[in-house]
């Protein structure tokens, strides 16, 4: 799935991110785009459980592509 993710800006926010998303499901493949905004994110959890692990880490999702 992508999701569009607002307020990522270095290195830092890349690995909190994936911190976040693969303490949830270790087996998660993750890569940010700084420069777009956007996360690929190949898991077993749902769109909705991914945007809610992201918020949580303090960024703002704007919308998930499946």
């Amino acid at each position: 799935m992508q999701v569009q993710v607002e307020g990522m800006s270095c290195g830092h926010c890349v690995k909190a991110v994936t911190r976040a998303i693969t303490e949830r499901d270790p087996a998660a493949k993750v890569n940010v785009d700084l420069d777009s905004g956007r996360v690929d994110v190949e898991s077993r959890l749902s769109p909705t459980e991914v945007s809610a692990v992201i918020t949580d880490a303090g960024y703002t999702v704007k919308g998930t592509h499946a």
